[in-house]
């Protein structure tokens, strides 16, 4: 991808592909794969549930979560019309919530909290409310990480185990690794113009320092957790067969 994009997922500018943007695939599919983590450690093998935990976390944290993202700066300067945001914003948050709701009336009605915590999370985040408190690592690892690993443990098995926390403790890390890292992608790729520098090696050679030097292991390794992450939770999934 070319270092003047806003992401290195990013496809070139046009009406559809700014729609696939939004989405920003690798991430979505990573945070997904954290709802697969969460269903695949219970003994129950509830299919549906699973499904409806999916699409309720693609329409909160695909969607409106990103909507609500570029209607607040414009990141991933994408052209889709503050309107249009605006109604993705509402009705995939207002989906997400109605299928809480059914599973609230068809499997548990202790699904009320997770009901309620989601939205709060993905507007508080996202929209940056309180002047920003929450829109820190602390608060998206919660909510990004840990969050949908016992959303969806809870909705498959009806109860919550010391050993789902640990799993959820474990997303909590790599989405703060996530975030740690994309945060240094963005500096540079979205904000420095120029970099000025060098390296000298241990046999004196001078390397200068560019732009892409500065992003490069780290994108790399961004690529390589959002396509590992997702790999693994299809893996344990499957294994539910």
């Amino acid at each position: 991808m070319s270092i003047s994009r806003p992401a290195f997922y990013t496809l070139p500018a046009g009406s559809w592909r700014s729609y696939v943007n939004l989405l920003h695939p690798p991430y979505t599919a990573w945070h997904l794969s954290y709802v697969g983590l969460g269903w695949a450690l219970t003994p129950e093998t509830h299919w549906e549930r699973l499904g409806g935990t999916l699409i309720a976390f693609f329409l909160a944290v695909g969607i409106s979560a990103h909507a609500i993202d570029e209607l607040k700066g414009r990141p991933l300067k994408t052209g889709i019309p503050a309107p249009v945001l605006s109604v993705l914003a509402s009705l995939s948050l207002g989906g997400a919530i109605a299928i809480g709701i059914v599973g609230i009336f068809t499997i548990t009605p202790w699904l009320l909290p997770f009901v309620i915590v989601g939205p709060i999370l993905v507007v508080a985040y996202n929209g940056e409310m309180l002047q920003g408190r929450l829109h820190n690592t602390l608060w998206f690892s919660l909510g990004w990480g840990a969050f949908p690993v016992l959303t969806a443990y809870f909705a498959n098995a009806e109860t919550l185990t010391p050993q789902v926390f640990l799993v959820a403790g474990g997303a909590f890390g790599i989405t703060s690794a996530q975030r740690t890292l994309s945060r240094w992608v963005r500096l540079i790729r979205r904000e420095v113009l120029e970099v000025h520098g060098s390296l000298t090696l241990e046999n004196s050679t001078p390397r200068q320092l560019e732009k892409k030097d500065l992003i490069r292991a780290t994108e790399a390794s961004l690529w390589l957790l959002s396509l590992s992450m997702p790999l693994l939770a299809v893996g344990l999934v499957l294994a539910k067969l």
